[in-house]
């Protein structure tokens, strides 16, 4: 019997290579996400299903990306202390994005109150890795900084949800349209990180977060922590960084809703997950 094992193989590469060409015709575009508790990445996945893209976490992505012509770029990101995330900043600054002519680069926040300058932010550190920075968007939905909201009401976080797929479509609208400029409301004048700055310093700090009794030990903290702030010593977690992101990612994802944060106020307002994470 005749073995064609070298034809079968060189055929298996054809189709692969086939199957990932005709994907990436599919796939022309790129939107990176950051997301805590899945807002972002919940956005960034409509989005992405809407004009044929592909959204990729920034904590997973390849910093390198090389757009072709008429391809779309994106960022979804959280808004924190009316700027952005420093995780999404450092990605920003960091990526080697080449872009090939008439390309359309948008940013979305999310938000709570306001988006606040993050726009403008993310417009200047764009700029200095060289990228022009085409329209930018605002998502209103449930903001897991439970120090301040109060997200017990599973009801009216459902509204809140709701309302927000509603600006999503929106949003999608613009995005095939190619809206130019900055669409984000209510913003905030760039110069107020002179003073937010210092607030998000301040609030970043670990020592404000601290441990019930209620911890079963499973590490899930330590292992989804986006900066490793987080290790796990004799079966509890213990903050080993002075400062981390702010995301409330260990606090909201606890099964036994055992990490809280100041003086209580977190533990009145609930935990927070997009309900399609």
């Amino acid at each position: 019997m005749i073995q064609n094992t070298g034809i079968i193989s060189v055929s298996g590469l054809i189709i692969t290579w086939y199957n990932t060409i005709e994907k990436r015709k599919r796939e022309r575009n790129m939107i990176y996400y950051f997301s805590a508790t899945g807002n972002c990445r919940h956005t960034a996945k409509r989005i992405a299903e809407a004009i044929g893209d592909r959204a990729v976490s920034i904590e997973e992505a390849d910093y390198n990306l090389i757009l072709e012509k008429d391809e779309v770029l994106g960022f979804v990101t959280p808004t924190y202390f009316w700027e952005l995330p420093g995780i999404v900043r450092r990605f920003m600054s960091d990526a080697e994005i080449t872009l090939n002519g008439d390309n359309y680069t948008f940013l979305i926040s999310t938000y709570g109150t306001t988006p606040g300058c993050s726009a403008e932010e993310a417009r200047k550190v764009l700029a200095e890795n060289g990228i022009l920075l085409d329209a930018s968007y605002s998502i209103k939905m449930p903001d897991n900084w439970t120090v301040w909201f109060d997200l017990s009401n599973p009801e009216k976080v459902r509204m809140q949800n709701r309302k927000a797929d509603d600006a999503i479509r929106k949003v999608i609208e613009r995005i095939r349209k190619r809206d130019l400029g900055n669409h984000q409301k209510p913003r905030a004048p760039y110069f107020v990180k002179t003073f937010t700055d210092s607030a998000f310093e301040s609030a970043r700090k670990t020592s404000n977060l601290h441990l019930e009794d209620t911890c079963i030990g499973c590490g899930l903290c330590a292992k989804n922590c986006p900066v490793s702030a987080i290790e796990m010593k004799d079966s509890r977690p213990v903050w080993v960084k002075e400062q981390c992101e702010l995301c409330f990612r260990c606090l909201h994802h606890c099964p036994k809703f055992a990490i809280q944060y100041g003086n209580g106020a977190t533990k009145k307002h609930g935990q927070y997950v997009h309900p399609e994470t």
